[in-house]
């Protein structure tokens, strides 16, 4: 079977790389891949990273709440909290309110881990922006955090 090549300067693809939702599809895959490859030692994903990240800026916090604030699936949040429990980056605490349900908090392993993949994020975002200019990196994460801010709560 012969595939046709996919032609960038057919009018199809034109109108598919001139709709906006769509490069942002893109960029955000191109992104995770980048950022996966660089955490591909320790072996975890972008995913498990969200979490740590999300528990850095939080006292803890409910499974549910994770998924909600993370934009996951339930039963994916459980298996990656699972998984940061087993290298002792975060683990489950009695909810101090409710003694039925448990939090998810980060240890200081969790912490230092964080600590040693800043310089890789950098990387990531510098790799992935390599055409914009310092100006533009600026305008472009100002105008991502208004987009943000509005929609992904």
């Amino acid at each position: 079977m012969n595939a046709t090549p996919i032609d960038a300067d057919e009018p199809w693809m034109r109108g598919l790389h001139a709709d906006t939702g769509y490069l942002l599809y893109r960029l955000g895959l191109r992104s995770g891949q980048l950022f996966n490859t660089s955490l591909q030692e320790s072996g975890l994903r972008l995913r498990h990273y969200a979490v740590l990240r999300f528990l850095a800026t939080a006292e803890g916090a409910l499974q549910r709440e994770l998924s909600t604030r993370l934009g996951y699936d339930p039963s994916a949040i459980v298996g990656l909290v699972d998984d940061l429990e087993k290298l002792g980056f975060a683990e489950r605490r009695p909810a101090p309110d409710d003694r039925r349900s448990r939090i998810v908090v980060l240890t200081e392993d969790g912490r230092a881990f964080l600590r040693g993949t800043d310089a890789a994020g950098r990387r990531v975002t510098n790799d992935l922006l390599t055409p914009l200019d310092q100006a533009e990196r600026a305008t472009l994460h100002t105008l991502l955090l208004r987009i943000a801010e509005d929609g992904l709560d």
